[in-house]
């Protein structure tokens, strides 16, 4: 073999063989820091808008059904199956600074928009339901959008997690990664927007939004320092994953909005090399 080691194998992983895509683009690249600087998010990456954000579900989210003895409905309760959704809306408000919940109360979503715009709120988060689970997360950004549909699987509420942290009331750090292509970098944008512009890095919180395989894997985590020279993660709650399913231009609108994007399964899942994010 001589006396240089040969190079070193990357391995073969359904990551490092994507296949290559044309709206892949270096965060550096004058075009996209030129369109970013003219998006309807630039009032916040400009710091003359702060967030304020309205968490909403979607119209009476199901409770279980209590014709059940006592017991059994101490256990589901200690267990967290009661109002799941509402918990899911609380938690949110704890991971997000400056967010307010309002239940909706069979008021139309359209009614709501213009009512959150009058009281300067910047960003609406709809979560959505199917029997009695968190399955749908709707973030609308005011006053001219963009939308976003997401399918929310694996909920974790922090009831559930082991050993979970407390968590604390300081602005987290926020960690976006492998948001590489131009939907990508839109998509991060919007995460972005939702929390304030100077995390409180001395709270030691930090939010994470992991891309892989266009699943965002969100966790949530304060750094314990162990010694001078060790650091680890204690999780604080909840996990959950996103997939996306539209990106539409303008305030949600699910009648006559325009749509950018479109996740259309039998045209875009043809190879398990090829991501949109």
């Amino acid at each position: 073999m001589g006396e240089e080691a040969p190079p070193k194998q990357v391995p073969k992983t359904i990551e490092s063989m994507r296949v290559k895509d044309e709206t892949m683009v270096d965060p550096e690249d004058t075009e996209v820091m030129l369109d970013e600087a003219q998006d309807e998010l630039q009032t916040y990456f400009n710091r003359e808008t702060s967030p304020k954000i309205l968490i909403t579900t979607c119209d009476r989210p199901c409770l279980v059904q209590l014709n059940l003895n006592f017991f059994k409905h101490q256990y589901l309760k200690l267990h967290g199956y009661i109002e799941r959704t509402n918990k899911f809306c609380k938690e949110l408000k704890l991971i997000i600074p400056n967010s307010e919940i309002k239940y909706r109360r069979g008021l139309d979503l359209k009614k709501v928009i213009p009512q959150a715009i009058e009281r300067d709120f910047t960003d609406i988060l709809i979560v959505n339901e199917d029997r009695k689970e968190p399955n749908g997360l709707v973030i609308t950004h005011l006053p001219e959008g963009p939308t976003l549909h997401f399918k929310v699987s694996n909920v974790r509420l922090t009831t559930e997690i082991k050993r979970v942290g407390e968590m604390s009331k300081h602005k987290p750090e926020l960690i976006l990664n492998n948001f590489s292509t131009r939907l990508g970098h839109s998509v991060g944008r919007v995460f972005a927007s939702l929390f304030p512009h100077e995390p409180q890095f001395h709270g030691r919180r930090v939010a994470t939004f992991h891309n892989q395989r266009d699943f965002i894997f969100f966790r949530h985590h304060r750094y314990v320092f162990r010694n001078n020279k060790r650091v680890g993660l204690k999780e604080l709650g909840p996990r959950f994953t996103l997939k996306l399913r539209s990106l539409q231009k303008g305030t949600f609108d699910s009648k006559y909005g325009e749509y950018e994007w479109v996740h259309k399964r039998k045209e875009m899942e043809t190879s398990r090399r090829k991501f949109s994010l």
